[in-house]
């Protein structure tokens, strides 16, 4: 069989352009998300037929310039010379293969994030002048987890209303994450079914002009009723006794110590009689009265669910994620509410939590225990007694102090803060009676407290001396009077 000599000399020069014409093929091994602080390897891969003639890798910067895209050089191999160089720390080694090369990122960082190209240049088999070039890329992304949660009340302190309900939001702040987290609220371990909302954002800062208001109309429209209903109760039954404060209005202030759980005030009048100094110390006494809702809601309330976020200045994101209903305090007083976080960095979901809680039972301190005429008095609010599952006052709340019967000791009928200051206290204050009323949304309860002013030795002496002094110069001026008065009845006589 014969072959024509057209085909031939086809043959013969698709064979020759085979081995003349070498090939590249330039591809990188895709990488997952990247948490901060890990060890990342880029490979580059890449087949031909030729000679190689270099690698060169390059970080694209995300800053562009007139040019375009700015490229550093991280990683140069040279085979004309043999040799390779590195234009990256010295703690990031690498190794090199014949037809892979890799670039080692030891505990990557923020600036690490962005594009990576892998450029290679082989010989063509044909000549050695001509170099084919290839390239491929592949971008890093560097993931945060975040680096703070935290759950706070807007708008707090806020007092507390016992005739309408409230608007209650609950913030979660979470920060220094990449990119922007999920964010959910719970309520005692059980996920809250919310309505997503992009209009509440005046209402998150005015809690009195919420939904809250509209709920009650859009109730029946919304289909997010709650399965449980509570059954509804006069709160009025469960309140404790009248506040023993309203007894000066009664022109009764003696019942105050006969009323209170010890007894105290009985014990000092008989005390001051037998001993006008007394010696021992004398405890004040506290009443205590707490304010309950009159208004009472039958079913769980819609909650109203809002997301923010804004990019920090360094690359991260916070989030703001708003949770707001109307407040039950008979329902919602000791309820534990949380903040879960979940992020492609975290293994497992992070959260913060809250429990939500009146005040009640304050436990006062004044010092000096033992107050005397001239001393500066101090009042503080030390604590509350707390529920089995609360352990602090949350959201916190208001402190307002008042005299009973009268204006402070600087002329102010209130004082705002967990601290009253009573300074050169007079004796004019001895038996005097404050309230101290702490309220959050959640509640209300006042707290009295007797101060007991006693006499003060150092002032009595210091007033004896100056009268002694006063009678002794009174004494000199008359002599010295009466012998004027001599010595110029003698000059007449003369």
């Amino acid at each position: 069989m014969t072959v024509p000599l057209a085909l031939c000399c086809l043959l013969f020069s698709a064979h020759t352009l085979r081995l003349t014409t070498s090939y590249l093929t330039v591809s990188i091994d895709p990488l997952p998300h990247v948490v901060i602080g890990d060890t990342v390897t880029l490979k580059c891969n890449f087949q031909t037929d030729g000679n190689l003639r270099e690698i060169v890798w390059f970080r694209v910067s995300t800053q562009v310039t007139e040019g375009g895209s700015a490229k550093q050089k991280i990683f140069t191999y040279d085979a004309m010379y043999n040799t390779s160089y590195s234009h990256m720390e010295d703690n990031r080694r690498r190794e090199d293969l014949v037809y892979q090369s890799t670039v080692r990122l030891p505990e990557v960082q923020m600036e690490d994030d962005g594009l990576y190209e892998c450029h290679v240049g082989i010989y063509d088999r044909s000549s050695r002048d001509k170099v084919i070039l290839a390239s491929g890329s592949i971008t890093l992304t560097v993931i945060v987890p975040p680096r703070s949660i935290s759950v706070v009340a807007a708008n707090s302190p806020a007092p507390f209303s016992r005739y309408e309900a409230q608007n209650f939001t609950l913030v979660c702040i979470v920060a220094g994450a990449k990119p922007a987290p999920m964010v959910y609220f719970k309520r005692d371990g059980e996920l809250i079914d919310v309505v997503p909302t992009t209009q509440f954002s005046s209402s998150v800062g005015d809690q009195s002009n919420g939904p809250g208001r509209e709920k009650s109309r859009g109730r029946s429209q919304a289909g997010l009723w709650s399965s449980q209903v509570f059954t509804s109760r006069d709160l009025d039954d469960t309140k404790l006794q009248k506040s023993l404060s309203l007894l000066e209005q009664e022109g009764k202030p003696a019942r105050l110590g006969q009323d209170s759980p010890d007894g105290s005030e009985e014990g000092q009048e008989q005390d001051s009689e037998s001993d006008p100094e007394p010696t021992t110390e004398v405890i004040p006494e506290t009443v205590v009265s707490r304010e309950f809702p009159r208004w009472v809601q039958t079913s769980d309330p819609l909650y109203y669910f809002q997301h923010r976020q804004t990019a920090a200045g360094d690359g991260t994101m916070e989030v703001r994620a708003m949770l707001t209903w109307s407040l039950n305090p008979q329902l919602d007083n000791e309820a534990l509410f949380s903040c879960e976080v979940n992020h492609p960095a975290l293994s497992m979901p992070m959260q913060a939590e809250v429990t939500l809680a009146a005040p009640r039972g304050p436990k006062l301190s004044m010092s000096p225990s033992k107050a005397r005429v001239g001393d500066t008095v101090r009042i503080t609010v030390q604590g509350f007694q707390l529920g089995p599952s609360a352990s602090e006052v949350f959201p916190e709340p208001m402190f307002t102090w008042t005299k009973v019967g009268g204006p402070l000791l600087d002329g102010r009928e209130e004082h705002d803060g967990r601290e009253l200051v009573l300074e050169r206290v007079p004796a004019e204050l001895n038996g005097s009676m404050f309230r101290c009323t702490a309220q959050n949304p959640l509640g209300s309860t006042d707290t009295h407290t007797r101060l007991i002013v006693f006499d003060n030795p150092r002032m009595k002496k210091g007033t004896e001396r100056f009268t002694a002094i006063d009678a002794a110069v009174s004494q000199r001026s008359l002599t010295l009077t009466s012998m004027l008065l001599l010595l110029s009845f003698t000059c007449e006589l003369t």
